[in-house]
């Protein structure tokens, strides 16, 4: 693993009582807020491996609350976040499984309302960061550490090449690019990191190119 600084070796600031069961689940949790858009009525959270076994006495469980939230890893108001999320009317899951993962802290984070659903599966791979591997069914590999552009939309030719005439009209450079999808010719999800802040005026021009279907963005912690 190739670390840009330091502070990747260290850890994040944070509350504590482990970096990855405790700031990794809550930016997991984040990630999965970030990508529904609002405060859900119910969040279903399904811990896998490590984090099944040790979610209460680590912390995971509400830190990933946090997450959902919308709270930093470093806001005081983590450790109770289970209170506050009764208080704002969040209804909240917690379920574990003994199903096999591929990284021991793994969890899957369902949010959702009277207006839809949205699902992630988030892995805490150590020092506070993350690796979503799924969202809303469609694999994909991503860190979170970038602004990210999510672009659901119609699998036909030059959608790709729609979305990156926008970005170069808004001199935004692509960092890291990949398509997810499930059957040919059906939907499939363009995930797009970039390197500036991804601009309301982007999103709306992504939304207006034929055949997409929905655009979310992904802000990494100040």
């Amino acid at each position: 693993m190739k670390y840009k600084s330091v502070f990747d070796i260290i850890g994040p600031v944070m509350v504590g009582p482990s970096s990855s069961h405790t700031a990794g689940a809550a930016r997991i949790g984040r990630v999965a807020r970030m990508l529904f858009g609002r405060q859900p009525k119910q969040a279903e959270i399904t811990f896998y491996g490590s984090f099944a076994k040790t979610y209460k006495g680590h912390g995971s469980d509400v830190a990933t609350v946090a997450g959902i939230l919308h709270f930093d890893t470093f806001d005081t108001r983590l450790k109770d976040s289970l209170r506050i999320a009764k208080d704002v009317g969040v209804d909240v899951i917690f379920l574990t499984s003994e199903e096999l993962t591929d990284h021991p802290n793994t969890a899957r984070i369902r949010l959702s309302d009277e207006n839809g659903s949205a699902e992630i599966v988030g892995v805490s791979i150590g020092g506070g960061k993350i690796e979503i591997t799924c969202v809303n069914g469609f694999p994909l590999k991503l860190s979170g550490n970038e602004p990210t552009l999510l672009v659901l939309h119609e699998d036909r030719y030059g959608m790709i090449a729609s979305v990156a005439q926008v970005l170069a009209k808004y001199e935004t450079n692509i960092g890291h690019m990949e398509v997810s999808r499930g059957e040919r010719g059906a939907k499939a999800l363009m995930v797009i990191e970039v390197d500036l802040p991804i601009t309301a005026g982007l999103v709306r021009d992504v939304e207006q190119i034929p055949h997409i279907l929905g655009v979310s963005v992904l802000s990494p912690e100040p």
